[in-house]
């Protein structure tokens, strides 16, 4: 996943459900300094600070979760784990926002009790020093969105690569928080509740599409849902005898993604990728266990001979952007 499309995902959903979990503090803060001063108008500056303590403290998080990915050189079963589980969290989350049932609310996850109490006592301040705090102390509320992206930091085996990610998240995720905050400010308690809950169907819908784009990554969509873009679904049916292809790696996704293969003879792929950046570099086909990751510039070959007719799908890691070998 590249950075421009994590940023989209914090825009989005991932700002949405942020602000359904995070924006208590966020709202505390700025209603604490309104109870101190009600002719203050500067209510972007309690935002602002917000933001910025939790831009720093995401950007240190996500370099401690790639470096310790890049000790532990995760397994694509673990990634895909990792991202079923926080795609289920963000239902979790949102059933829990919707009053569902009570059930939810034990699973939501809280601060330990000492950061609790520092809370309460940091908002009950005017300082301008208190939003700040909060903001750094929402990595330990962390939503759904957030999770996944985390697991993605991780992944990426790179500190400097796991801060990237963090920090494009969080930048998306910084109008909602802006929007928030002036709702907080000026509109009233049935307006923000009407918001948490446009925010939980979008979780929902999120969720869903990650855990339905992890299954596809291992080989087991529930529906068959891919991003890339029209001009990359291109199709190759003249069969060589060799069958020899080249595929060529875009951030929009695989061309060609479809392609016919005979069954019983050996089969040639060339990756290649032409300053190329996003979750299409992790070229994956779950049914072979083959997996290549590739650099933004670079060459790769993948060999295998089909032993029987059907579908070999592949796919990125995330499962965002697949493609099929139709063996005949």
């Amino acid at each position: 996943m590249d950075l421009i499309t994590i940023f989209l995902v914090g825009l989005t959903a991932g700002g949405l459900g942020c602000a359904a979990v995070q924006g208590g503090l966020l709202a505390s803060a700025i209603t604490a300094r309104k109870e101190v001063d009600q002719k203050d108008k500067n209510d972007f500056i309690p935002t602002l600070s917000f933001l910025l303590a939790k831009l720093v403290s995401y950007a240190i998080l996500g370099g401690v979760l790639g470096l310790f990915g890049a000790v532990l050189s995760i397994s694509d079963n673990v990634r895909n784990i990792m991202q079923i589980i926080a795609g289920i969290y963000m239902i979790i989350v949102a059933l829990n926002l919707l009053n569902v049932h009570p059930f939810f609310r034990y699973f939501i996850l809280q601060p330990p009790r000492f950061l609790t109490r520092m809370i309460r006592n940091k908002s009950k301040s005017a300082d301008i020093f208190a939003p700040g705090i909060l903001g750094a102390m929402t990595i330990f509320i962390p939503c759904g969105t957030t999770l996944a992206m985390e697991a993605l930091a991780i992944s990426s085996g790179s500190a400097i690569k796991g801060a990237l990610i963090l920090i494009a998240f969080v930048l998306g995720t910084s109008p909602i928080f802006f929007g928030l905050g002036y709702i907080t400010a000026k509109l009233s308690d049935n307006f923000r509740q009407t918001f948490f809950k446009i925010a939980a169907f979008i979780i929902i819908f999120v969720g869903l599409i990650t855990i339905n784009n992890t299954l596809g990554a291992a080989g087991f969509p529930i529906v068959t849902i891919d991003l890339s873009s029209q001009d990359n679904q291109t199709q190759t049916e003249n069969i060589a005898t060799s069958q020899e292809y080249q595929i060529q790696i875009s951030g929009s996704g695989y061309s060609p993604n479809y392609m016919k293969v005979k069954k019983g003879l050996p089969v040639k792929l060339t990756l290649t990728s032409n300053n190329s950046f996003g979750c299409a570099l992790a070229f994956r086909i779950p049914s072979l266990g083959i997996s290549k990751n590739l650099k933004p510039t670079d060459t790769q070959v993948i060999e295998f001979t089909p032993k029987g007719i059907g579908q070999i799908p592949f796919s990125c890691s995330m499962g965002m952007y697949r493609g099929t070998i139709e063996v005949i």
